[in-house]
């Protein structure tokens, strides 16, 4: 289960880049949410929803889908933008997949205001 941990601003000029590129993807595409990773090495992979009659992933599935395919072994962070209050159950199952108990979810709103930062843990 995500428990919360602070509320406050990203904790690092990485953790502010992965909320700008989730928002970026989300207003670049009109999509209802955006999501970025970043792995172990320091790559990110951003993406929105994909909707297709025989796939359908949440935008955070997708960018966690993107780096394991990119041969990612692990996350740093993780962010979504959204109005969604929470992340879906399969949003914290993607992270937990590929990161760990303590791999930060930064839920932020359209705006990139950070709402919360959560973690596996």
């Amino acid at each position: 289960m995500l428990a919360p941990m602070s509320e406050s601003a990203p904790s690092a000029p990485e953790d502010q880049k992965i909320i700008t590129l989730a928002r970026s993807a989300r207003a670049r595409s009109g999509a209802s949410e955006g999501a970025a990773v970043r792995d172990e090495t320091g790559r990110t992979y951003v993406a929105v929803p994909v909707v297709l009659p025989s796939l359908r992933l949440t935008a955070l599935q997708t960018a966690v889908a993107m780096a394991a395919a990119s041969g990612a072994t692990s996350l740093e962070a993780a962010a979504l933008v959204t109005v969604a209050p929470s992340p879906a159950p399969a949003d914290h199952a993607a992270v937990r997949d590929l990161g760990d108990a303590a791999t930060p979810l930064l839920l932020a709103a359209p705006d990139g205001t950070l709402r919360e930062r959560l973690t596996a843990g």
